[in-house]
């Protein structure tokens, strides 16, 4: 038998020994030289440049022990022995991860990586140090945008995929500086889509992941077997602080929305959908004739908003949006938020056991009606108390229920009336000596009426809190 020969019959039975455990769903020995040499080092070369640290200074100063140290009667015969008494300045440093996405140094990175930095550093794969600047930040996603000067030469950066595409058992790559110890790569696949992460960000619709995550992996890159970006690294599920295999990534349908805003100038605005929604319950699901519990209820519809404007009516089931199925709240407001300004959305609603398709015209929160902020002042409960007129606008701006309505407490002085009676930002003055507060103007009217009484109802955290001040 000649040598030729030989390796032949052994490289056939390598491939009968392969062939026979894959059909019996064993695990196997790899079958060729190719198989072990197989490494995710091509794809990390090519990613791991648009990868970057960042590092934020942030100067706090301590308030004194005592007023008395800053006073110049007091400094005039002690000097500054006692310099400890006095306001104190300390640096708080922090560092974290982003992800370069336009190669003219547009980088993307997490809203808390960068919150109140006095000073942004943003160190490049090759090691050279650039001063960012903050572009957009936004606090509702935990998404910013910064930007460096790279002086007119073209980095390398990353291409956002859509993020739908994305299945669960796909590979990922997750890439940052962890712990701050530099750039480090680590594998995993998606363990879920579409999960919820309270306290995360106001959109809770995060890719899940084993790859390992930890502290200063915020703002890094998921990345796919194609070398595209398809989430930013946001937090981790941990009692311990270290990862422990659940890692959460924003989406880049998510992400793309917000580096679109920031590259057109503005700050991010997002379609209104004006309804408040509730989720599907089975027992809800069986009396409605659904086969299984999926999609969600309209509850409340705001006035000439936009869902009142498609003709969506309260007891309505939204199945899905452009063809996406929404599972629950969170999916809904996810797909709405990532949709343009300016086009049409296609519902499919389930409405008394009959499906139809509603078109959802994507506008930007209503500013009706005026804010009106007023500062009161006066011999009422009310001195020191900032109001507004609250609409969807500013909801959104506050990051609250876009469905509130009415006068809310905006601020409130230290030391006045206000302050004193215990009232508190984010009241709502539902009445006062019994007249209901439907705008600012409306409040003040009743409040320059004299009285020596004041029997006020405030909204607090959906309880109601009445008092009665006698002056």
């Amino acid at each position: 038998m000649t040598k030729g020969f030989k390796a032949l019959v052994v490289a056939v039975a390598v491939m009968l020994v392969a062939d026979s455990t894959v059909a019996s769903g064993q695990a196997r020995i790899p079958g060729s030289r190719e198989e072990i040499n197989l490494s995710f080092a091509p794809l990390v070369k090519r990613a791991a440049p648009a990868v970057v640290n960042i590092y934020t200074k942030r100067v706090v100063r301590d308030r004194p022990v005592s007023p008395f140290f800053d006073d110049p009667f007091f400094r005039r015969f002690f000097g500054d022995r006692f310099s400890f008494g006095r306001p104190r300045e300390r640096v708080e440093n922090s560092l974290g991860s982003g992800v370069i996405v336009r190669s003219n140094g547009l980088i993307v990175t997490n809203h808390h990586v960068i919150k109140k930095a006095d000073e942004i550093t943003v160190v490049l794969a090759d090691r050279r140090e650039f001063d960012a600047t903050v572009v957009s930040t936004d606090a509702r996603t935990d998404l910013a945008i910064l930007k460096i000067d790279p002086a007119g030469e073209s980095l390398p950066h990353l291409v956002m995929r859509d993020s739908d595409d994305l299945e669960v058992g796909d590979l990922v790559l997750a890439i940052g500086n962890p712990f701050g110890v530099g750039q480090t790569v680590t594998s995993g696949i998606v363990s879920a889509l579409a999960r919820t992460a309270a306290g995360v960000s106001d959109f809770s619709f995060f890719i899940q992941t084993d790859a390992a995550i930890n502290p200063g992996n915020s703002g890094g890159a998921l990345i796919t077997m194609d070398g595209k970006l398809v989430g930013v690294n946001t937090a981790i599920y941990s009692q311990s602080g270290g990862s422990i295999g659940i890692g959460f990534a924003i989406p880049t349908n998510m992400v793309a929305t917000v580096v679109s805003s920031a590259e057109k100038g503005g700050k991010v605005q997002r379609p209104w959908f004006g309804a408040a929604v509730q989720g599907m319950t089975s027992d809800l699901a069986e009396s409605i004739g659904l086969k299984r519990p999926t999609g969600v209820i309209v509850s409340d519809i705001y006035a000439d908003g936009p869902a009142d404007r498609a003709g969506l009516r309260v007891g309505d089931v939204i199945l899905s949006v452009n063809g996406r199925e929404i599972g629950d709240a969170a999916s809904l407001f996810f797909r709405i938020a990532t949709l343009g300004l300016g086009s049409v959305a296609t519902l499919r609603v389930l409405r008394g056991g009959r499906e139809m398709s509603v078109k959802l015209p994507l506008v930007r929160a209503s500013e009706l009606p005026r804010r009106n902020e007023t500062m009161l002042s006066g011999r009422h409960p009310f001195d020191g108390a900032k109001i507004v007129n609250m609409s969807p606008a500013l909801a959104e701006e506050l990051s609250v229920d876009p469905m509130l309505r009415g006068v809310f407490v905006l601020g409130i002085r230290r030391g006045s009336n206000a302050h004193r009676f215990g009232l508190q930002p984010g009241d709502k003055v539902v009445s006062v000596n019994g007249n209901a507060v439907k705008s600012v103007r409306g409040l003040q009217k009743i409040l320059s009426y004299k009285t020596e009484r004041w029997m006020v109802t405030l909204k607090r955290n959906g309880q109601l809190v009445s008092f009665v001040i006698e002056s």
